[in-house]
């Protein structure tokens, strides 16, 4: 089975575990809606890809590691999207939970696909129950405080924050639970595969900042500028459109170089690659070179 079937297939089986007879239709609707269609599924796509690279031993394990990664970052989509926060009337190219079923059913729907995450995981630990503790603290760390996404989302209601550690807590965090979690699901040790996580997590961060500047919001499939009109911290607001890009190169080539050697290490290699052409593509920083010049 293709990685990107098999990550959808794993998502479609934990939502269909919370849709019973019985259960509340709009919520189940909801949380659906938050889920599909995906974005790139790269956090997926790169616990996977780590466990294959470790053996991947307990394909029932990796993949739950995957989809509680994924779930987690969809309810963060959905929180961040409030009328507290963003007030985004559009997500992945279509209307946003809150503005498709309401802010209640938003805010539940994101506290459902929480419970769900670890739920998923739990339930996957059957042929390998002595790797869930470490499992179970990797994940939740990535999420909470004090340096997981939920901190990270907080940092922007302080008068002063580090745009690294910003940017490290709301995006990098569960890119570092997810290289670390492919490792624990396949038995390998997680330590060697935090830097990776680090490196592309922050990488990400700034893709972020970058096209929240410089690109097409239809094509984005969100709304732009929301960095300036809400006052973030931003990579591009502190180094500059140029700066920017020139830093995400910078941290793309240490996410390269950090990839341990294994027999995967190419894959691994050329996956984040190609996320990079992606997330900043040439014709961006093109662009941003014409202008300047």
């Amino acid at each position: 089975m293709k990685v990107n079937d098999r990550i959808e297939h794993a998502l479609a089986a934990a939502l269909a575990a919370g849709e019973r007879h019985g259960a509340p239709p709009k919520l189940a609707g909801a949380i659906r809606h938050a889920v599909f269609p995906g974005g790139a599924r790269v956090r997926p796509r790169l616990c996977l890809a780590v466990a294959h690279a470790c053996g991947d031993d307990d394909p029932a394990l990796s993949s739950a590691a995957a989809v509680a990664i994924e779930l987690l970052h969809c309810a963060s989509l959905v929180h961040d999207d409030l009328p507290c926060f963003d007030d985004a009337p559009v997500r992945r190219g279509r209307a946003s939970v809150q503005y498709a079923f309401g802010e209640p059913l938003a805010v539940l729907a994101g506290d459902a696909l929480i419970v769900l995450a670890f739920q998923t995981l739990a339930g996957a630990a059957c042929a390998s129950p002595q790797r869930l503790p470490a499992l179970l603290q990797t994940v939740a760390h990535g999420v909470g405080m004090p340096f997981g996404i939920v901190a990270g989302q907080a940092w922007e209601c302080e008068s002063r924050v580090s745009l690294a550690d910003y940017q490290r807590a709301k995006t990098g965090a569960l890119f570092v639970a997810a290289t670390v979690a492919g490792a624990q699901a396949a038995g390998a040790d997680g330590e060697p595969w935090r830097a990776l996580g680090d490196w592309l997590g922050e990488a990400y961060q700034v893709a972020d900042d970058i096209r929240d500047v410089a690109a097409d919001p239809q094509a984005l499939g969100k709304p732009t500028g929301r960095d300036a009109a809400l006052a973030r911290p931003s990579a591009a607001a502190e180094l500059g459109l140029e700066g920017a890009i020139q830093h995400f190169d910078r941290l793309i080539s240490a996410a390269i170089q950090s990839v341990p050697d294994c027999i995967g290490a190419d894959t691994l290699r050329a996956l984040v690659r190609a996320e990079a052409e992606r997330l900043v593509p040439r014709a961006i920083s093109g662009d941003v070179v014409r202008a300047i010049a």
